[in-house]
């Protein structure tokens, strides 16, 4: 029995022993070599919860995730009612970015030391952490969602009010689609291009002279431009056969007009936020909307289009001649 106790005390010296150079190991920041020393004290005592909760922490800081959880989850194996391997396990889930699963592992360690100041400090930063990564998954969401036609239900049914059925459609889906690549371009870019696209006719139009969009970004620069731009516009419309056409620029381009400075029944309601004007252009109808952008976590984020009156706000006069009635 003495030798047999001798042993197993030997065996336990060697255990501490290299428990303890793995920890200075860790202290000076030698991550691997304090996982190696924690390994070789693990070969000589399997059943101890402190070496592998130690060479949890090490695996951690190599960012070693899989093995660090492992060594974790065999911690609370070995020891369940013991708060360091929660606490550790919840460390390591929030490296993995799971944080709900890891807010779980630090309420757990805190039945196990309620006054346990460190994991009450990690519970509250997890807690911010998973709010935000929700947050930032709504954004994306909608970032990558882009729906406009959603908006635009009355304007739909006022438009097949004013024109033909399969009129309507054609005309609707140019500017829904106009709408959404600038949307998707002001998301990818934070910019969209002062630009008038135009609804060309398939049968009358000659593309090889006339293109779908026509670049203006100079046309807000002055009155002067603005008023050389707008006669070119209205011949552009009229030669092309245009069926309608959609107006998008950024307002930080926008010298003159300034409509968001206007008083009296032109006096602008909208806040002072970034954004990009859309106005659109048909014989039957012209309408006009900002749409407003704002930075959440990092990411640029249009928001619902807000309607103008383009009576007060208007960026251009009208390009096409009026036409009230369906023909």
């Amino acid at each position: 029995m003495a030798e047999a106790e001798g042993g197993s005390d030997k065996k336990a010296s060697g255990v501490e022993s290299l428990k303890d150079k793995g920890n200075e190991q860790f202290k000076a920041g030698n991550f691997l070599k304090a996982a190696a020393l924690y390994t070789q004290a693990i070969k000589q005592d399997p059943q101890n919860p402190t070496l592998y909760s130690n060479r949890a922490a090490a695996f951690l800081q190599l960012v070693k995730l899989s093995k660090a959880l492992a060594d974790a989850e065999t911690t609370i194996t070995l020891n369940p009612k013991w708060e360091k391997g929660y606490f550790r396990k919840g460390c390591i889930l929030e490296a993995m970015d799971q944080y709900d699963d890891a807010l779980t592992a630090f309420q757990t360690a805190l039945q196990y030391n309620p006054k346990s100041v460190e994991v009450s400090r990690k519970m509250k930063k997890i807690s911010q952490l998973a709010r935000d990564k929700k947050r930032a998954e709504e954004v994306e969401k909608m970032r990558s969602n882009v729906d406009l036609a959603k908006h635009l239900d009355e304007l739909k049914s006022e438009m097949s009010g004013k024109c033909g059925s399969e009129e309507c459609d054609y005309v609707f889906s140019f500017l829904v689609e106009t709408m959404e690549a600038a949307v998707k371009s002001w998301h990818e870019t934070s910019k969209v291009e002062a630009r008038v696209c135009f609804l060309l006719d398939k049968e009358k139009t000659d593309t090889e002279k006339y293109a779908p969009a026509v670049n203006i970004d100079k046309a807000f620069e002055s009155p002067d431009t603005h008023r050389n731009c707008f006669p070119f516009l209205r011949q552009y419309a009229e030669d092309s056969f245009s069926r309608a056409a959609c107006l998008v620029t950024p307002k930080s381009i926008m010298s003159y007009p300034q409509v968001w400075k206007g008083q009296g029944s032109r006096k602008w309601k909208h806040g002072q936020q970034d954004g990009f004007f859309v106005q659109f252009e048909a014989p039957f109808l012209r309408k006009l909307w900002f749409i407003p952008s704002s930075t959440e976590l990092g990411q640029t984020l249009c928001r619902d289009p807000e309607d103008l009156d383009i009576s007060a706000h208007e960026l251009i006069p009208r390009l096409f001649k009026e036409k009230s009635s369906k023909s």
